[in-house]
């Protein structure tokens, strides 16, 4: 025989996946969180990820190289410079994102009967659009940050105030589209992926960090693979106004421009320049994310 306690919590872990209209602030506390989690503790290989899309060919060969580069030259610090900013535009863009999918979830019927994938997409694209509003001017700030160059900026808030005077306020959304371009077929397949592969791993619904962890890992590895061309060419764009290639500083303005300086460069092959560590970062951040997140909710309404 149970004791009382321990009986009222068994209906929270069995129907925690019954569980998509949880309360907006819980999604948006849940969310912050998972966001801050995720960034922070991945964050030395996605400055590597920036390394190898942004140099000369050549220069940062592979992760391993560009670790013992960069350690070796700058110090084993150079790989966390600027996390600041991810970490103080993770916590709103996540809450924001967090809260619109779970909303949109139930608009959709993502958690009806059945795997539904584009429903479970579309709730995904949606929260991409709030999410890079918000996250896309700490993502410039963060990439101008991880380049050899970033060690002139004492702060992020240093950082923010150059660009704002040398490039204007555009400089912060220059990516924007291009960015809304990858992300949102990004998280239509992150999103739909992650459901599919949380029902399929856990068919029972009951709460189980393994499914959200393993579901989390292979949605997110899957989608940053799909993405990676676009990926290369926001980074570009992202640093372009620090960049050591005249070209690139003065000639590539917007998607086009930067394309086409990847093709005429490095061929088809430079769509794919960081894809190793691009997935490496993706697939435990985003598990990292789910499992959080998951948790967190399952936490926050199981104590009310």
């Amino acid at each position: 025989m149970c004791e009382h306690s321990s009986c009222a919590a068994t209906p929270v872990l069995d129907d925690y996946e019954l569980l998509p209209n949880s309360p907006l602030h819980v999604n948006m506390m849940a969310g912050a969180l998972a966001g801050i989690t995720e960034h922070a503790l991945i964050y030395p290989i996605d400055a590597v990820k920036t390394r190898m899309q942004t140099q000369p060919a050549g220069l940062y060969s592979g992760i391993s190289a560009t670790v013992a580069r960069v350690s070796h030259s700058e110090g084993a610090a150079a790989l966390w410079r600027g996390v600041n900013s991810v970490v103080i535009g993770a916590g709103p863009a996540h809450a924001l994102s967090f809260a619109i999918y779970e909303h949109f979830k139930t608009v959709f019927g993502v958690d009806d009967h059945g795997n539904r994938v584009l429903e479970s997409a579309a709730a995904g694209a949606c929260a991409t659009i709030a999410h890079d509003g918000l996250m896309t001017p700490f993502d410039v700030i963060k990439q101008r940050m991880q380049l050899q160059s970033g060690s002139r900026f004492a702060n992020t808030l240093a950082c923010a105030r150059q660009i704002l005077r040398s490039e204007g306020l555009r400089a912060f959304y220059v990516s924007y589209p291009t960015t809304l371009t990858m992300n949102i077929p990004y998280h239509s397949v992150h999103f739909s992926a992650y459901e599919y592969f949380k029902k399929t791993l856990n068919p029972s619904k009951q709460y189980d960090p393994v499914s959200h962890c393993l579901a989390g890992g292979i949605a997110g590895g899957l989608a940053a693979a799909v993405t990676a061309p676009l990926d290369v060419v926001k980074t570009l764009l992202q640093t372009r106004g620090v960049n050591e290639d005249v070209r690139v500083r003065n000639h590539v303005h917007g998607f086009k421009d930067a394309s086409r300086f990847i093709y005429l460069n490095y061929g088809l092959k430079g769509f794919l320049r960081g894809v190793g560590p691009r997935v490496l970062t993706h697939v435990p951040a985003t598990a990292i994310s789910w499992t959080t997140y998951e948790f967190l909710k399952m936490a926050i309404l199981g104590s009310v």
